[in-house]
């Protein structure tokens, strides 16, 4: 699953396989439109099949297509998302639910193709959704207006918790207490020990994977759950416009909390553009693609700005360190890479740079690409 998907694609980017097969199936999230997505797996796996055949001896292709078997014979298409990514080689298999669309196909090579994949993943806005009431705790994660989940308690990221794994059910109210909380002490002081208890298992799972979280509850359990929070800097907004939390479909969730992820999109922009004035005042930057790489190579990468949609092909020589621009009539030559901006983006980011990417009309089409670096 999804669960740390930015650390997964990278681990599968560094690997490599004899041969390494990526396969992209688009799927469905809902009936009746996922019945066919089984259909469009296994015609996938047809072309696997053909192409390390053709490419490779039966032997391997069949250690190929047994590796692919055991970790698809029991997947349940009810659970999809929008693409499912098989990552083979003739020893193992990994498959991904990924939330976002790519073009159904088959690469076979010496490495996986995963960089569009991080290019996507880099563009989106990831984030948590903690929705409470006074008898629940319901946890929701989101990329850009998709759902990737609810959290509950079979999910991978729970099975080792220390708190008590979502959804949490409010079993410190004693009986009889009133409901509204109005003119009772005692009720205050259950309520905020759930919270309380809600809030640790949140700070747990922001810490194995931070992402913004949005809070959802009415405007008195707004308050008083940022009153009992551990870290109220998690907290990226705060809505109360949504009823029926406790059954809700958590897509409504999603809905619901779009103007908070623009907002945390325009801050986004707004902080790097902030982060570039400052350097170019300093000469921290870079804009010659050449310059970027090095630096980018080197670790001298603090953010990274790319011009949504911006791709270049080159020639890269990581020895030299060097990179060539070609002409877009050159990208299918040998020794070219299509995406070279895409190479830039995972160098930044195996070195722990921020990669920001801006709409297209707040970059200059003279600087696509502007590395701010670390000194």
């Amino acid at each position: 699953m999804v669960d740390d998907l930015q650390t997964t694609l990278q681990q599968l980017r560094q690997a490599q396989g004899n041969p390494a097969v990526s396969v992209f199936v688009p799927t469905h999230r809902t009936f009746p439109d996922n019945e066919q997505d089984h259909i469009a797996l296994k015609n996938q796996l047809k072309v696997v099949e053909e192409r390390v055949g053709e490419e490779y001896d039966k032997r391997t292709a069949q250690a190929m297509l047994d590796a692919i078997d055991a970790q698809i014979a029991d997947i349940d298409h009810n659970y999809n998302l929008d693409t499912l990514a098989i990552f083979a080689t003739p020893d193992s298999a990994q498959v991904l639910r990924l939330p976002f669309d790519t073009p159904e196909r088959v690469i076979v090579g010496d490495k996986f193709a995963t960089r569009d994949l991080m290019r996507n993943l880099s563009q989106s806005l990831n984030y948590y959704v903690l929705a409470v009431t006074n008898d629940s705790a319901r946890l929701i994660e989101g990329v850009d207006e998709r759902l990737v989940k609810e959290i509950k308690e079979g999910s991978a990221r729970q099975q080792n918790m220390k708190n008590i794994p979502f959804p949490i059910h409010n079993t410190t109210l004693p009986t009889n207490s009133k409901a509204d909380r109005t003119g009772s002490s005692d009720d205050d002081k259950y309520l905020k020990e759930f919270f309380n208890r809600v809030d640790k298992s949140m700070q747990e799972i922001h810490g194995v994977a931070p992402k913004p979280v949005f809070v959802m509850a009415d405007s008195q359990n707004i308050g008083v759950y940022e009153q009992v929070c551990d870290n109220p800097s998690i907290i990226a907004g705060k809505i109360d416009n949504i009823d029926h939390m406790d059954d809700a479909n958590p897509q409504a969730f999603i809905d619901a909390v779009q103007s908070l992820v623009e907002q945390q999109r325009e801050a986004r922009y707004n902080t790097a553009e902030g982060e570039l004035e400052k350097a170019r005042n300093e000469n921290m930057l870079r804009t010659d693609l050449q310059e970027v790489y090095r630096a980018a190579f080197e670790g001298n990468a603090q953010t990274l700005l790319v011009k949504t949609g911006y791709r270049v092909p080159a020639r890269i020589d990581e020895t030299a360190q060097t990179l060539q621009v070609v002409d877009q009539s050159d990208e299918n030559s040998p020794n070219v890479t299509d995406d070279a901006v895409g190479e830039i983006i995972d160098l930044a980011k195996q070195n722990g740079a921020n990669v920001v990417f801006m709409p297209a009309d707040r970059m200059d089409d003279k600087e696509p690409v502007i590395l701010i670096t670390r000194y």
